[in-house]
């Protein structure tokens, strides 16, 4: 139950998920992240339908990725406090509310109708957001050590994987075959799968840990190492968004056609699934500050050779390696976070890093656009290499105390 006085909370069974716990997890962020990546595919397209220009569409992207900025560290507190099943319970409330004002979308017009749409967009990625800060903090501290973390948050890493076939996919379907509001009535439904699938997670026991006057989620920037994991964070983080902006400018500056361009854009997020699928068989061998030093100098090493390819098969390659090394990244982030951050504040840390990846989503695009136009897509990728490469240094600090888990 959750604590009255709004304590922390640790878990009613310490020790290792089980196998029906951590698929519970991956289910639940399925529903959530699904809804919200159907209804960001719907969205936009039911806007350029109607008549909307490409800045009300941009406008409408945007409030996806706006909104868990300003709900990231209130999620995490809440986390903190509750435990999983109240904030789980609460995202799939937005995004219901969400998708059910999408369906209303679909019967007005005009400016109620554009309205409809920019709180749908808003409802559905705070709700995602929310449900996700809940998840990834049940799912580290339902691990005992670094190994089994890493296991853990690299079975979670599947999940968007998924949200993104079925999401969107089925969205799609339906829309051809029913129209709109029938997409988003099947949108408005995935919710209730991972608040049905909640009741398969342990609920957690309060314990009373008296909140020290005067703190706030900020303090945590104090904790030894977490600013530097955070830069690290970043710095991969951005690599995603440079090889989404920049590879289809290269492949058309190459004259390759748009499915060419596709599929090498689509190699990309396969490869990072099949990572993430072998990091638990493997995971026993790793450590977290070895792997992370790897990926960086790796992702830097491909972003080099990326604008100098020609081929479309060599540039697939490139998508390829890069999805090893970005897809083994999220598992050690997590891990490594989980072990620097106090117990009972592992929530406004996951906070924390969702707040500032999603504002980088949201401003990174805009900068790349502008270095691009003034440098070229060659000289982005390049200095986006040299920069994630020669960062790796601050990934040296990480290893020590690697071995001692604060479980």
């Amino acid at each position: 139950m959750p604590d009255p006085q709004g304590g922390n909370h640790d878990t009613a069974a310490p020790g290792p998920a089980p196998g029906v716990n951590i698929l519970a997890l991956i289910i639940g962020q399925v529903g959530l992240h699904s809804t919200m990546a159907g209804t960001r595919m719907a969205a936009p397209l039911q806007a350029l339908r109607e008549g909307y220009s490409a800045w009300t569409v941009g406008v409408l992207m945007a409030l996806f990725a706006a909104a868990p900025v300003l709900l990231a560290l209130p999620a995490g507190r809440l986390a903190d406090r509750h435990g999983y099943h109240r904030p789980v319970h609460i995202a799939a409330g937005l995004s219901i509310a969400g998708a059910l004002l999408a369906v209303l979308s679909t019967w007005l017009q005009g400016t109620p109708h554009l309205l409809l749409l920019f709180a749908a967009a808003s409802l559905c990625g705070g709700g995602a957001n929310v449900g996700l800060i809940a998840i990834q903090r049940t799912a580290g501290r339902s691990a005992r050590d670094s190994t089994e973390r890493m296991r853990v948050f690299s079975w979670l890493g599947v999940a968007p994987s998924l949200s993104n076939v079925v999401g969107p996919v089925m969205a799609g379907l339906l829309i051809d075959g029913a129209g709109f509001w029938a997409a988003y009535g099947f949108l408005l439904l995935l919710p209730l799968v991972s608040v049905g699938v909640a009741r398969l997670v342990p609920r957690e026991r309060p314990v009373r840990l008296p909140r020290p006057p005067g703190r706030t989620a900020w303090d945590l920037w104090r904790v030894p190492g977490l600013q530097r994991l955070m830069i690290v964070n970043w710095l991969l983080s951005a690599c995603w968004d440079v090889h989404s902006f920049a590879v289809p400018i290269l492949g058309h500056e190459r004259g390759f056609s748009a499915s060419t361009i596709g599929l090498v854009l689509g190699v990309f997020p396969l490869s990072v699934s099949a990572v993430r699928l072998l990091i638990p068989l493997l995971a026993h061998r790793m450590q977290e500050a070895q792997v992370l030093r790897a990926a960086m100098v790796g992702t830097g090493l491909v972003f080099c050779i990326y604008p100098l390819v020609a081929s479309p098969w060599l540039m697939a390659a490139c998508a390829t390696v890069l999805g090893v090394t970005l897809g083994c990244v999220q598992p050690m982030i997590m891990s490594t976070l989980h072990r620097l951050t106090p117990h009972d504040r592992h929530g406004e840390a996951i906070a924390l890093r969702s707040m500032t990846l999603n504002l980088s989503s949201t401003v990174m695009p805009l900068l790349f656009g502008a270095a691009g136009t003034a440098l070229g897509v060659a000289p982005l990728f390049w200095l986006m290499g040299a920069s994630v490469g020669g960062g790796n240094w601050l990934v040296r600090q990480f290893d020590a105390g690697s071995e001692a888990d604060a479980a």
